[in-house]
């Protein structure tokens, strides 16, 4: 994983080791203009950020968990093992131990899992049985206690398996490792922590384990968003998964305080390709390419923020299909020079859409007096797609957003659409305008002294337009 270059990952991540872009499902009730339901996204930003960690036994689950707390050790983390809801043997299945399947899902207690989590997530504290592997027994130890925390760990053989737990998670990992391996390791494990005869290991295993995992463990694999071959050992793959979660914590506490703040799924494909627009040695051919797929994204994403109607249609079988139809009174506006580089990506959305044009003054005065603007005349009656690709202190934005709202539009009908935004550029629009929708791609550090966004990508407009080359030009 480590040899591959950002561009492989990227055209390698449609399905094998990375997750794709999953569009946002909608609803829609009989014949009424509805809004994008809201509820459930404001809902999850109350909400930890759950990683499931699954793959077979001992295949180095508890090692990569461990190495993801220890470098997230800024956050409030909890680990949580499918381990310590084994159900309790009967009198009657101690007798025949040596026939009773541990790695198969009737041997968890799954509702018990689901009503712990749903406590953790809705910030509960609670008492964990701790699993006793010699007497096979929950009450053999006390309980441990967990509180509530930004980050929640469910790791296990089979957290794949029931799709209710697989529900929970933010971020789906499957460590994958040899089956020598982690068959070297269960004797070893076993003969010495559980006090286990090793003909007794190597039967268990021949009998139960390796089928259950080809049964039952080998299957769930293909619900991963991220497959780490090697486990603990595979330092590479743990340090960019710690760097992802870090990411996402921080749109995530954003998107808690603000429900009108939207920030796309982050797969790994899309952070390759923040990768790549972020490199001051890209090429202008590739800056432009990888940008225009990100601009689209953004886009498509804050289109689906639109109202819409329920809509029949007659297929060419003659069947009546039920969709719907969005919204067609609206408009794009760009600001200045940045925003036209969106312009393309909306267009080819929405054909023959009116785009308008703001120009806002960006040095002296902080970017606050307006200079030029152009828009649509019927603009108040229509939905409105601002376009900037960066958010960065946010006057600029006021500025354009303040003119809109002049104009006649109502602030619930301004979408604000851009590639990057600095937290300080959130906290000011979101509470300046906070009926707005505001749709990016990623959440920024922050600014530096210069009121630069950091880590930022540069002059946007000067690297997409080619303003920043210094080569003189040559005419042909």
């Amino acid at each position: 994983m480590g040899s591959k270059s950002v561009v492989d990952l990227i055209e390698a991540s449609s399905g094998v080791h990375f997750s794709g872009f999953h569009l946002d499902k909608m609803e829609a009730k009989n014949s009424e203009v509805l809004q994008p339901k809201t509820s459930a996204v404001e809902h999850a930003h109350n909400q930890p950020f759950v990683i499931g960690v699954a793959g077979g036994a001992t295949s180095g689950k508890t090692t990569v968990c461990d190495m993801i707390i220890e470098q997230l050790h800024d956050q409030r983390v909890v680990l949580v093992n499918q381990d310590s809801f084994y159900h309790s043997l009967s009198p009657k299945e101690l007798t025949r131990v040596n026939e009773y399947n541990f790695d198969h899902p009737d041997a968890f207690d799954t509702e018990q899992l689901l009503c712990a989590m749903a406590k953790l997530k809705c910030g509960q504290s609670i008492d964990i049985p701790k699993h006793d592997f010699k007497s096979y027994k929950n009450n053999v130890f006390p309980a441990r206690r967990v509180n509530p925390s930004d980050v929640i760990i469910l790791e296990g053989i089979l957290i794949f398996h029931d799709p209710r737990v697989r529900d929970l998670m933010n971020m789906k990992i499957f460590v994958d490792t040899d089956p020598d391996v982690r068959l070297a390791r269960r004797i070893r494990r076993d003969t010495v922590e559980r006090d286990r005869d090793i003909g007794m290991v190597l039967d268990q295993y021949s009998k139960f384990v390796k089928p259950a995992f080809d049964d039952f463990i080998l299957p769930t694999k293909k619900y991963a968003d991220i497959i780490i071959p090697r486990g603990g050992d595979n330092h590479v793959a743990i340090d960019l998964i710690v760097q992802h979660i870090r990411t996402k914590l921080g749109q995530h506490d954003l998107c808690k305080i603000y429900p009108n703040l939207y920030v796309i799924h982050s797969t790994f494909q899309i952070r390759g390709m923040h990768t790549l627009i972020r490199d001051s040695q890209i090429s202008k051919h590739d800056f432009i390419f990888y940008s225009d797929r990100l601009i689209r994204l953004v886009v498509e994403h804050g289109l689906g923020h639109l109202p819409f109607t329920e809509k029949q249609v007659i297929t060419p079988t003659g069947s009546v299909y039920t969709g719907v139809d969005f919204c067609k009174r609206l408009c794009g506006v760009s600001i200045i020079r940045s925003g036209e580089s969106m312009e393309n990506a909306l267009r080819a959305c929405c054909k023959g859409i009116k785009i308008g044009k703001i120009l806002i003054h960006r040095e002296g005065d902080n970017g606050q007096q307006l200079i030029y603007e152009k828009l649509p005349m019927d603009i108040s009656d229509r939905h409105v797609l601002l376009l900037d690709p960066i958010l960065g202190t946010g006057n600029s934005a006021v500025e354009a957003i303040s003119l809109l709202i002049k104009k006649g539009v109502p602030e619930s009908n301004i979408i604000f659409l851009n590639l990057i935004s600095a937290p300080q550029g959130v906290h000011v629009v979101c509470k300046r305008f906070p009926r707005i929708k505001i749709v990016t791609s990623e959440i920024e550090t922050g600014l530096n002294e210069d009121f630069r966004v950091i880590p930022g990508m540069g002059e946007f407009g000067d690297r997409y337009f080619g303003t920043d080359d210094d080569d003189e030009l040559v005419p042909v």
